[in-house]
């Protein structure tokens, strides 16, 4: 089997699972369980947690190997507020695309859909691939965000109809409150993330 295939398999392998929240924030992932549970060796697994690593959804601890990171309140409202400036930053640069893409079904998946079109709207690569990297790391907690928000699918909702039909101050103001309003919640966010894993 071409080593290159391999390596992309086993990425996006673990890295599904990880979105997935197939293990909660601070567990240790040891590569030769992967290997095994994958069917490959241990070197596309490390290659692949190293990678996880550069993008932020996997840490080395010394001593004791690949970890989820934890997620704490203090941390989650950063990334809620770096995700807010991203989508502003995008926002600066964006034209409506009138082809909007099907919404996923899954309201995470929908977030993530989301931001991703705001990004893409921009016409910049870099916006896009931040923001993906961003959507990665909040995904497991858009999974969870209705159980400590009300109206989160009527907040998507909005936002999508306001990338449908465009006008460009609300949409500035939806997007700033769909963040402030994470930001407050991160520990009710939090609580629901570890009671629901």
């Amino acid at each position: 089997m071409n080593s290159g295939l391999t390596a992309e398999r086993v990425y996006d392998a673990i890295r599904a699972q990880i979105l997935d929240r197939a293990y909660l924030p601070g567990t240790r992932l040891d590569p030769a369980q992967l290997a095994k549970d994958l069917a490959t060796s241990m070197t596309p697994v490390r290659d692949a947690l190293h990678r996880l690593m550069g993008e932020g959804l996997v840490e080395a601890r010394t001593g004791s190997g690949f970890h989820l990171p934890l997620l704490d309140e203090l941390s989650l409202i950063d990334l809620y507020r770096w995700s807010q400036e991203l989508t502003l930053l995008a926002l600066r640069q964006w034209t409506p695309d009138p082809s909007a893409p099907a919404k996923p079904t899954p309201l995470a998946d929908r977030a993530d859909a989301l931001f991703d079109r705001i990004a893409r709207g921009s016409g910049n690569g870099e916006h896009r691939r931040a923001m993906r990297q961003v959507a990665a790391r909040l995904h497991a907690v858009r999974h969870v965000e209705s159980h400590a928000l009300p109206g989160v699918e009527e907040e998507l909702e909005l936002l999508e109809e306001s990338l449908d039909h465009p006008d460009k101050r609300r949409l500035l103001r939806l997007v700033g409150a769909y963040h402030r309003r994470r930001s407050r919640a991160a520990g009710a966010i939090l609580r629901a993330l570890y009671r629901t894993q």
